[in-house]
């Protein structure tokens, strides 16, 4: 996907092949906005609309300062907020963990069968623990890609944007993703800070290397596509993210690409 910017409103442009995400997204974002929930508002106009073989979406447009980012905890607030609102008139899907990577993997021209049957393999080995596991926080609507990447300043508030990956699904996975990022240099001082204000702490759970795993895998598909495109340096990434993968690394720091 791509951005195209104006002075209120940003196109975001995506495959066609997300166009009832992208519906759902928009019906959802207006309906967490007319809550008082600060999720990133939807333009005004009917959308999405369809440009083969793209999809195109317009929001409003928040410009960011150069050098402040949200920080982490403030999203331990965000999703405390949002895990208490009630059910949404949205239909959502039921989360599906690593169902894209499966297709990504698969239809790979980059990755070598070796590499491919043991990211089938990991997968598998993944969605049997995740299978097993209990979670006490509950099901419910979950933004599905929640991690700090995704808040953008408005202002003095802070707003929880990308919805793409929107669902129903265990609550514990909006929280697990901020967790993962200690591969991206979060710091302890950051996750205490983000589960004081979201009032629990994943850490005392037992699933949560399980769904950190999940998340590790879900961050490789992007780059896979990329690499069949012929993107040299989000290969190197890829590769290197598998290696480490590969090894049980799980303090290896990632980069991006």
């Amino acid at each position: 996907m791509f951005l195209v910017t104006a002075e209120d409103v940003v196109a975001r442009v995506s495959p066609i092949s997300q166009q009832h995400n992208l519906a759902t997204a928009v019906s959802l974002t207006r309906w967490l906005v007319a809550s008082g929930f600060p999720a990133t508002e939807p333009a005004d106009v009917p959308q999405p609309v369809v440009y083969e073989p793209y999809t195109v979406t317009f929001w409003r447009h928040y410009p960011q300062p150069a050098h402040s980012r949200p920080p982490t905890g403030r999203l331990g607030d965000l999703l405390r907020a949002l895990h208490s609102l009630p059910a949404p008139p949205v239909t959502l899907p039921q989360y599906q963990p690593l169902s894209s990577l499966k297709d990504a993997v698969e239809s790979s021209t980059y990755l070598g069968s070796d590499t491919q049957t043991w990211l089938m393999e990991r997968r598998q080995e993944l969605l049997n623990a995740y299978a097993g596991l209990e979670f006490p926080l509950g099901h419910g609507h979950i933004h599905g890609d929640a991690y700090p990447g995704n808040t953008l300043w408005d202002a003095q508030r802070i707003r929880l944007g990308d919805w793409d990956e929107a669902a129903l699904g265990p609550r514990e996975i909006d929280l697990a993703n901020t967790f993962q990022g200690v591969r991206f240099g979060r710091t302890s001082a950051e996750l205490d800070d983000f589960s004081l204000r979201y009032g629990y702490d994943i850490r005392e759970w037992p699933g949560l290397s399980v769904l950190v795993g999940i998340r590790d895998l879900h961050t490789l598909g992007s780059f896979i596509r990329r690499a069949d495109r012929g993107d040299t340096a989000a290969a190197d990434q890829l590769s290197y993210r598998i290696q480490t993968l590969r090894q049980m690394d799980d303090q290896a720091k990632w980069g991006s690409a």
